[in-house]
């Protein structure tokens, strides 16, 4: 088997090996086809209209409101309910019975049947039951610090001190958003065949993204309920800089385990874009842009405030290694004929300034890269054709899955944890293997493991046996054979990841996930869950456009006005 990358216009993908890395995924960077980005970009060139449909909510905040979207063919309602819950009940688990608001994204009209239908299954989540022109269901809880100081800032006819937004970066973070057919809402199925939302998780995000513009309207509405007259409105770019949060965990994880045809093709989608842009030549008008976009993403990350050591000093290390690379740009792109000189260069820098770099040069690309925003979607089948051999699928592991058979798997070190699902709180949970109870309900999902096993197995045979006679005497090998076959034969195939592996970090995982989704601000709160931000920087839903909105930044007009109101605090 050729164990060259793939050829891509002519020229070559980066090999599976580096893209695959786990490092690497877990340094990822939202870029121009990651889910929000093209859901917003398809929002303003269709002219997608949002418009407020129905608002029902006590002077308190509390009761219900809707939010109309109008498309070129089809009409949807978003569906919000705002319910008073004690600070106590307020968690980001899974487990949690009550949220401070819950929605749905329904296709169609909303009439008072339905609506009551909502209002009674919808804030019950999980333990609810919803009709299927339900397209996504979610909930979602306040930042209260955050809710809090702007409805008193604003009711006084004031400007909130940006410092607390900068902390934060939201008002609402989202803590489940279903679109997967749970629950009785409409499957993949049904969305495979609407125009408006067949790309991978694009309903989930339009429903996110209108929660943003709710969270907004909310927060206004109960400040003039308590200012009246004194009230003011936030500054716009501070609208601007609010996105919606999110908490995700382990659970995040199994996900691109067992969806690796999915993740094949995320991946293998964004290098494609990339390698075009590597190939295509430097030229004058794209250098200030890339220079300011750099600029802006140091400065980015100078704003983020994470409780978590190693992101923060990943993250300065990326600053002084920005900096320096915009120091050298200039001499560097002189000597450069294609944009992959100056990506070669940035292999003595960080994978996280690497990342940003890849990031930055794919948004100034937008007629090489935006063509693969519709060609994320796959096929997940797993097959194995029939009249192969023991020999083709050895050189399938040998070329293609090098990363989990030449790991020794009789090592402690390579099998210290194993996966399963808590029983009591139905959350992923790791486990010590041989110290903690649980490992008779491991999950599978050990696929470095079980290819090692595979290969080994193999080996004993006659290279010319039939692979049908061998997965009839050894039937265990059926499924992992099927998966090495169709993943050894893909453009980047498997994450390369023991996931048993003492060391191993789940971070990785959920950090590709969510820079695919086009997240934002990591802040990891441990090495099993992380906060991030949807839509931060994003145009308001009266002024969508598809430009750049790469790495946001709070207002320099409203971070002077946060320093002079310090200042003023301390003389």
């Amino acid at each position: 088997m050729d164990a060259r990358p793939s050829i891509c216009g002519g020229t070559y993908m980066r090999d599976p090996e580096i893209v695959m890395a786990p490092e690497r995924l877990g340094a990822m960077h939202q870029n121009r086809i990651s889910f929000v980005r093209s859901l917003v970009r398809k929002m303003a060139q269709q002219n997608w209209q949002v418009t407020q449909h129905d608002w029902q909510l006590s002077p308190q905040g509390f009761g219900h409101v809707i939010y109309k979207l109008i498309t070129l063919e089809h009409v949807y309602h978003l569906v919000i309910f705002c319910d008073e819950i004690a600070d106590e009940e307020r968690n980001d688990r899974v487990i949690a019975e009550k949220w401070d608001v819950t929605f749905a994204l329904v296709y169609g009209d909303v009439d008072a049947d339905l609506l009551g239908c909502l209002r009674a299954n919808v804030p019950l989540q999980e333990a609810g039951r919803n009709p299927n022109k339900v397209l996504v269901l979610a909930r979602a809880n306040k930042s209260v610090r955050v809710f809090e100081h702007l409805v008193s800032h604003l009711a006084k006819g004031q400007q909130p001190n940006t410092k607390e937004l900068a902390e934060v970066g939201y008002i609402l973070r989202t803590t489940a958003v279903y679109g997967n057919g749970k629950f009785g809402i409409a499957d993949f199925g049904w969305l495979e065949s609407n125009d408006d939302f067949n790309q991978s998780f694009s309903a989930q995000m339009c429903a996110v993204y209108i929660l943003r513009e709710f969270s907004l309207d909310w927060i206004h509405y109960i400040a003039n309920q308590q200012g009246g007259e004194k009230a003011v409105s936030l500054d716009v770019d501070l609208q601007r800089y609010l996105g919606i949060g999110n908490a995700t965990g382990l659970g995040m994880a199994p996900y691109l385990i067992n969806h690796p045809c999915v993740v094949d093709k995320w991946l293998s989608s964004r290098e494609s874009a990339l390698t075009a842009v590597l190939n295509s030549s430097v030229t004058g008008n794209k250098r200030e842009p890339l220079q300011r976009l750099l600029q802006k993403a140091l400065c980015h990350l100078d704003q983020i405030i994470t409780i978590n050591e190693q992101q923060q000093d990943l993250n300065t290390t990326a600053i002084v290694e920005l900096d320096d690379l915009l120091n050298k740009l200039e001499s560097v792109l002189f000597q450069s004929s294609t944009w992959q000189a100056l990506v070669d260069f940035s292999q003595q820098y960080s994978l996280e300034t690497q990342e940003i770099l890849l990031s930055c040069l794919m948004e100034i690309n937008p007629d090489l890269v935006d063509s693969y925003e519709t060609k994320m979607n796959c096929d997940e089948s797993l097959n194995l054709p029939s009249g192969k051999r023991i020999e083709d699928l050895l050189a399938v592991l040998e070329s293609r899955y090098r990363w989990a058979i030449d790991t020794d798997f009789k090592q402690p070190e390579n099998n210290y944890w194993f996966w399963y699902r808590s029983q009591d709180k139905e959350e992923p949970r790791l486990g010590v293997r041989g110290e903690e109870p649980g490992e008779d309900r491991e999950l599978p999902l050990d696929i470095g493991r079980q290819a090692y096993r595979l290969y080994h197995a193999l080996l004993i045979c006659k290279p010319n046996m039939q692979l049908a006679e061998f997965l009839v005497l050894h039937p265990q090998y059926r499924a992992i054979s099927r998966r090495v076959w169709t993943l050894g034969n893909k453009d980047m195939g498997e994450i390369q990841m023991n996931v048993l592996h003492k060391t191993a970090l789940p971070m990785h995982l959920l950090r590709c996930k969510l820079a695919v989704f086009g997240a934002t601000k990591f802040d990891p709160r441990s090495e099993r869950w992380v906060r991030v931000t949807f839509f931060q920087g994003a145009p308001l839903l009266n002024e969508i456009h598809d430009g750049e909105w790469l790495f946001p930044l709070l207002p320099t007009h409203s971070l002077n006005q946060a320093v002079a109101v310090a200042e003023g605090d301390a003389s």
